[in-house]
């Protein structure tokens, strides 16, 4: 066997990977529909953890402030910011009753660590659900504590929200950013959706507190700067505790990264926790990555050696067919559909740069928290 013909089977066997990804479990999420859930207004707590956040909190603070819902308090946590995040929140505790204020003072043993002061937070939490988001976010709407909590019932105890990040026109950045989440979104939701949830983002998660209290929070991974949200969610999710919530209302956004160097480093802290995922979800992780890489590189190869073209082209554009169907249907859900149109381009460069963030990631330990 030639290496063109290694090349073609072994193209033939990537595209079948791929359309049982995309139908057996993509699928799953984007031809699922919302289920009506009754609102809850059982009592919530908002968790907020800010590290010098002083000028997103004046920004953001007031749309959780004036959520519409009966019953919650907000839970801000100063992680011992060196800007005015204090003074800002201590201003608006005076304002409304239900803020609580805890102030994190850097101690030797967990300096920098987000997860400690999570935890301090949760510990000074009234109430028994939780709804995480960060300081630079904002709900999109004035019924996200309404639409999370929601879902919450005798048995799911995890709720699995979406963050986005917000437009900017004309910047090829900003696409690849929100790519990137709009793909890792449809991953965590379909692999829920498949009785597989293996993660939830910060930006927008909610659990119980006895969740937290049963797994003994964080300590399994406390080690790590990283991993408050997702490796959370990949060691106490199962298929009976953890739901998804998908509805317009219940989504957050936050403030994108501007600069490619920013964003870069970002990625870097959250892809070196999923190393420590469990081994299904990293087999099964691993497989889509390199089936990705795979089918664009066997692709090229094919195409510029004209081998088989005519068998080619056609599994090329059955593939391209079903992943714009399966991803089109999934970002309009998500209100992302803007994000179509360049959809290989962005694809291939975010396979390259996550190739080269694994490649850095080997070299070195990315730099974490604030």
């Amino acid at each position: 066997m030639g290496f063109l013909d290694f090349a073609f089977y072994g193209f033939v066997a990537v595209v079948i990977i791929q359309v049982v990804f995309y139908v057996f479990l993509f699928g799953k999420f984007a031809f699922s529909k919302q289920k009506k859930v009754t609102p809850k207004n059982i009592a919530i707590s908002v968790i907020i953890c800010a590290k010098n956040e002083a000028e997103n909190l004046k920004k953001f603070l007031p749309s959780i402030i004036e959520q519409d819902y009966p019953n919650f308090e907000i839970v801000l946590i100063n992680d011992s910011s060196k800007d005015d995040t204090l003074e800002v929140i201590h201003h608006f505790s005076k304002l409304h009753d239900n803020l609580k204020v805890v102030n994190v003072k850097s101690i030797e043993a967990f300096w920098g660590n987000k997860k400690y002061a999570l935890t301090l937070g949760i510990k000074a939490s009234n109430n028994d659900f939780l709804l995480f988001t960060d300081a630079d976010c904002k709900p999109v709407s004035k019924y996200w504590i309404k639409e999370m909590s929601a879902h919450f019932s005798n048995t799911k105890s995890i709720v699995l929200g979406y963050g986005a990040y917000s437009k900017i026109k004309n910047s090829i950045l900003n696409k690849l950013v929100r790519f990137e989440t709009l793909i890792t979104a449809i991953n965590y939701f379909s692999f829920a959706k498949s009785s597989l949830p293996y993660m939830g983002v910060g930006r927008n998660l909610a659990y119980t507190k006895k969740e937290f209290f049963d797994a003994n929070g964080f300590i399994n991974h406390i080690k790590l700067r990283s991993g408050d949200d997702d490796l959370f969610v990949n060691q106490i999710a199962t298929q009976n505790n953890t739901t998804i919530c998908f509805s317009k209302d219940s989504f957050t956004e936050s403030i994108p990264k501007t600069t490619f160097k920013g964003w870069f480093k970002q990625k870097r802290r959250h892809v070196s926790t999923a190393k420590h995922y469990k081994m299904k979800h990293k087999v099964l992780l691993t497989l889509l990555y390199i089936s990705n890489v795979l089918f664009w590189l066997f692709a090229i190869i094919l195409f510029v050696s004209l081998f088989k073209w005519q068998m080619v082209l056609g599994l090329f554009i059955f593939r391209i067919v079903l992943q714009y169907t399966i991803l089109g249907v999934s970002s309009k859900k998500l209100g992302e559909t803007d994000l179509l149109v360049s959809l290989p381009f962005l694809e291939i460069f975010l396979i390259i740069t996550q190739l080269t963030i694994f490649i850095n990631n080997l070299i070195s330990k990315p730099i974490h928290w604030k």
